[in-house]
């Protein structure tokens, strides 16, 4: 018998494809598949986008190793949308560019927690960040958010929780898996109560472009003095110009953070895509527009949910923003795995188990309601109303 690293071995297999492959047995009586697994924008990247990316890949210019930390025009591209955004002084030495989201993700744990150390994280959570830490050695404990408060966090729960030996917590705002948005001055409070416990806040913004109002800094944290010392920013360029597959992130933090995530960078995949960073570069001011019309687009979206759930009552809305919905299904007996299971073999309408997202999450289903147009989403109603699990 061949011999694994037990911290991976130990690990499920990856939960998407498992939710895709029950999706293959559907047989199309219901009509056509209503795919709300994956967090995938439902439309096409912009023609510019295309364009841009072309014309890169075809340049000899980026065939070659790049910087380490990001291609100098998108470091410094990206550093003026943030400062911008948030009303701070970034400048490129406070951005890392990597291969996604997750990559920063796994380069910022990398860089301040090592195996031993434990990580806070909040329950429900984001998978990818718990077995990332978890086939790092890294310790997860969580603090659990309350349905009835829209799973938001609560500022008493996460002091209660910092004790010594916690190097970190880490947020996903808007948040993945329930879409809860936190809002500026509960951020404040928590990155407060982390640092009178010299403990690192790292935040995941992957959805804020999809906030209601583009005009409104989702916190004030980079603002704030000694930011640098206590608060990592992750970001992902893949949903806000629909490029997943061309992998690009970035992390926004202190240049002693950045100094340390070269050297992982360095291991890991030494640059992150060339060409794909130099077209975004261009594309961070030129389509910024085109990205406020998709805002407007995703939160129409968002609304065609709300109009559905609430003709539904035997299924609640338990939270919903940004990209996602975490909704309550009506068959409390029943765990969340297989209920998904057969919604997407008999209902064709494929979504991911609230199992998936942490302990006592089997009640839960996450609908990505971004990946379907309005007209799509309301054909959800009549799918759920005449669902029932075999054997009920």
């Amino acid at each position: 018998m061949p011999h694994f690293n037990p911290l991976v071995e130990k690990l499920s297999p990856p939960p998407v494809p498992s939710v895709l492959a029950w999706a293959k047995s559907y047989d199309g009586s219901r009509g056509p598949l209503i795919d709300l697994s994956q967090a995938v924008p439902g439309y096409p990247a912009h023609p510019d986008m295309l364009a841009w990316l072309g014309e890169a890949a075809a340049s000899t210019a980026y065939t070659g190793y790049g910087a380490i930390e990001g291609e100098a025009v998108l470091r410094d591209a990206y550093a003026a949308h943030v400062a911008g955004l948030y009303g701070a002084a970034v400048t490129a030495d406070n951005i890392h560019i990597t291969s996604g989201c997750n990559q920063a993700f796994i380069c910022a744990a990398m860089a301040i927690a090592g195996a031993g150390d434990t990580v806070l994280m909040t329950n429900p959570y984001y998978f990818n960040q718990e077995t990332t830490l978890a086939m790092l050695g890294i310790n997860v404990e969580l603090v659990p958010c309350d349905a009835g408060a829209g799973f938001l966090p609560e500022v008493d729960a996460i002091a209660a929780a910092l004790r010594p030996g916690i190097r970190a917590l880490a947020l996903v705002s808007p948040n993945n898996p329930t879409g809860a948005v936190y809002p500026p001055e509960l951020l404040n409070r928590i990155h407060a109560a982390c640092r009178a416990k010299g403990v690192w806040l790292i935040l995941d913004e992957t959805y804020r472009d999809f906030l209601p109002d583009a005009s409104a800094a989702p916190h004030d944290l980079l603002a704030g003095e000694g930011w640098q010392e206590s608060f990592i920013g992750l970001y992902s360029f893949s949903k806000s110009f629909c490029i997943p597959g061309h992998r690009l992130g970035a992390i926004t933090a202190g240049p002693a953070v950045i100094e340390q995530v070269a050297k992982i960078m360095d291991n890991l995949q030494i640059c992150a895509p060339r060409s794909a960073q130099a077209a975004v570069a261009k594309a961070l001011p030129a389509l910024a527009d085109w990205r406020q019309g998709n805002r407007a687009e995703i939160a129409a979206r968002a609304d065609a949910l709300r109009d559905v759930m609430s003709r539904l009552p035997k299924w609640k809305l338990q939270a919903v923003g940004a990209y996602f919905a975490y909704v309550r299904h009506p068959f409390p007996d029943i765990d969340s795995q297989f209920i998904a299971e057969k919604l997407a073999k008999l209902a064709g309408v494929v979504c991911l188990p609230g199992d998936y997202f942490g302990e006592g999450q089997e009640n839960y289903l996450r609908f990505a309601f971004a990946n379907a147009d309005a007209e799509t989403i309301r054909k959800l109603e009549e799918r759920l109303a005449n669902f029932t699990p075999p054997g009920l």
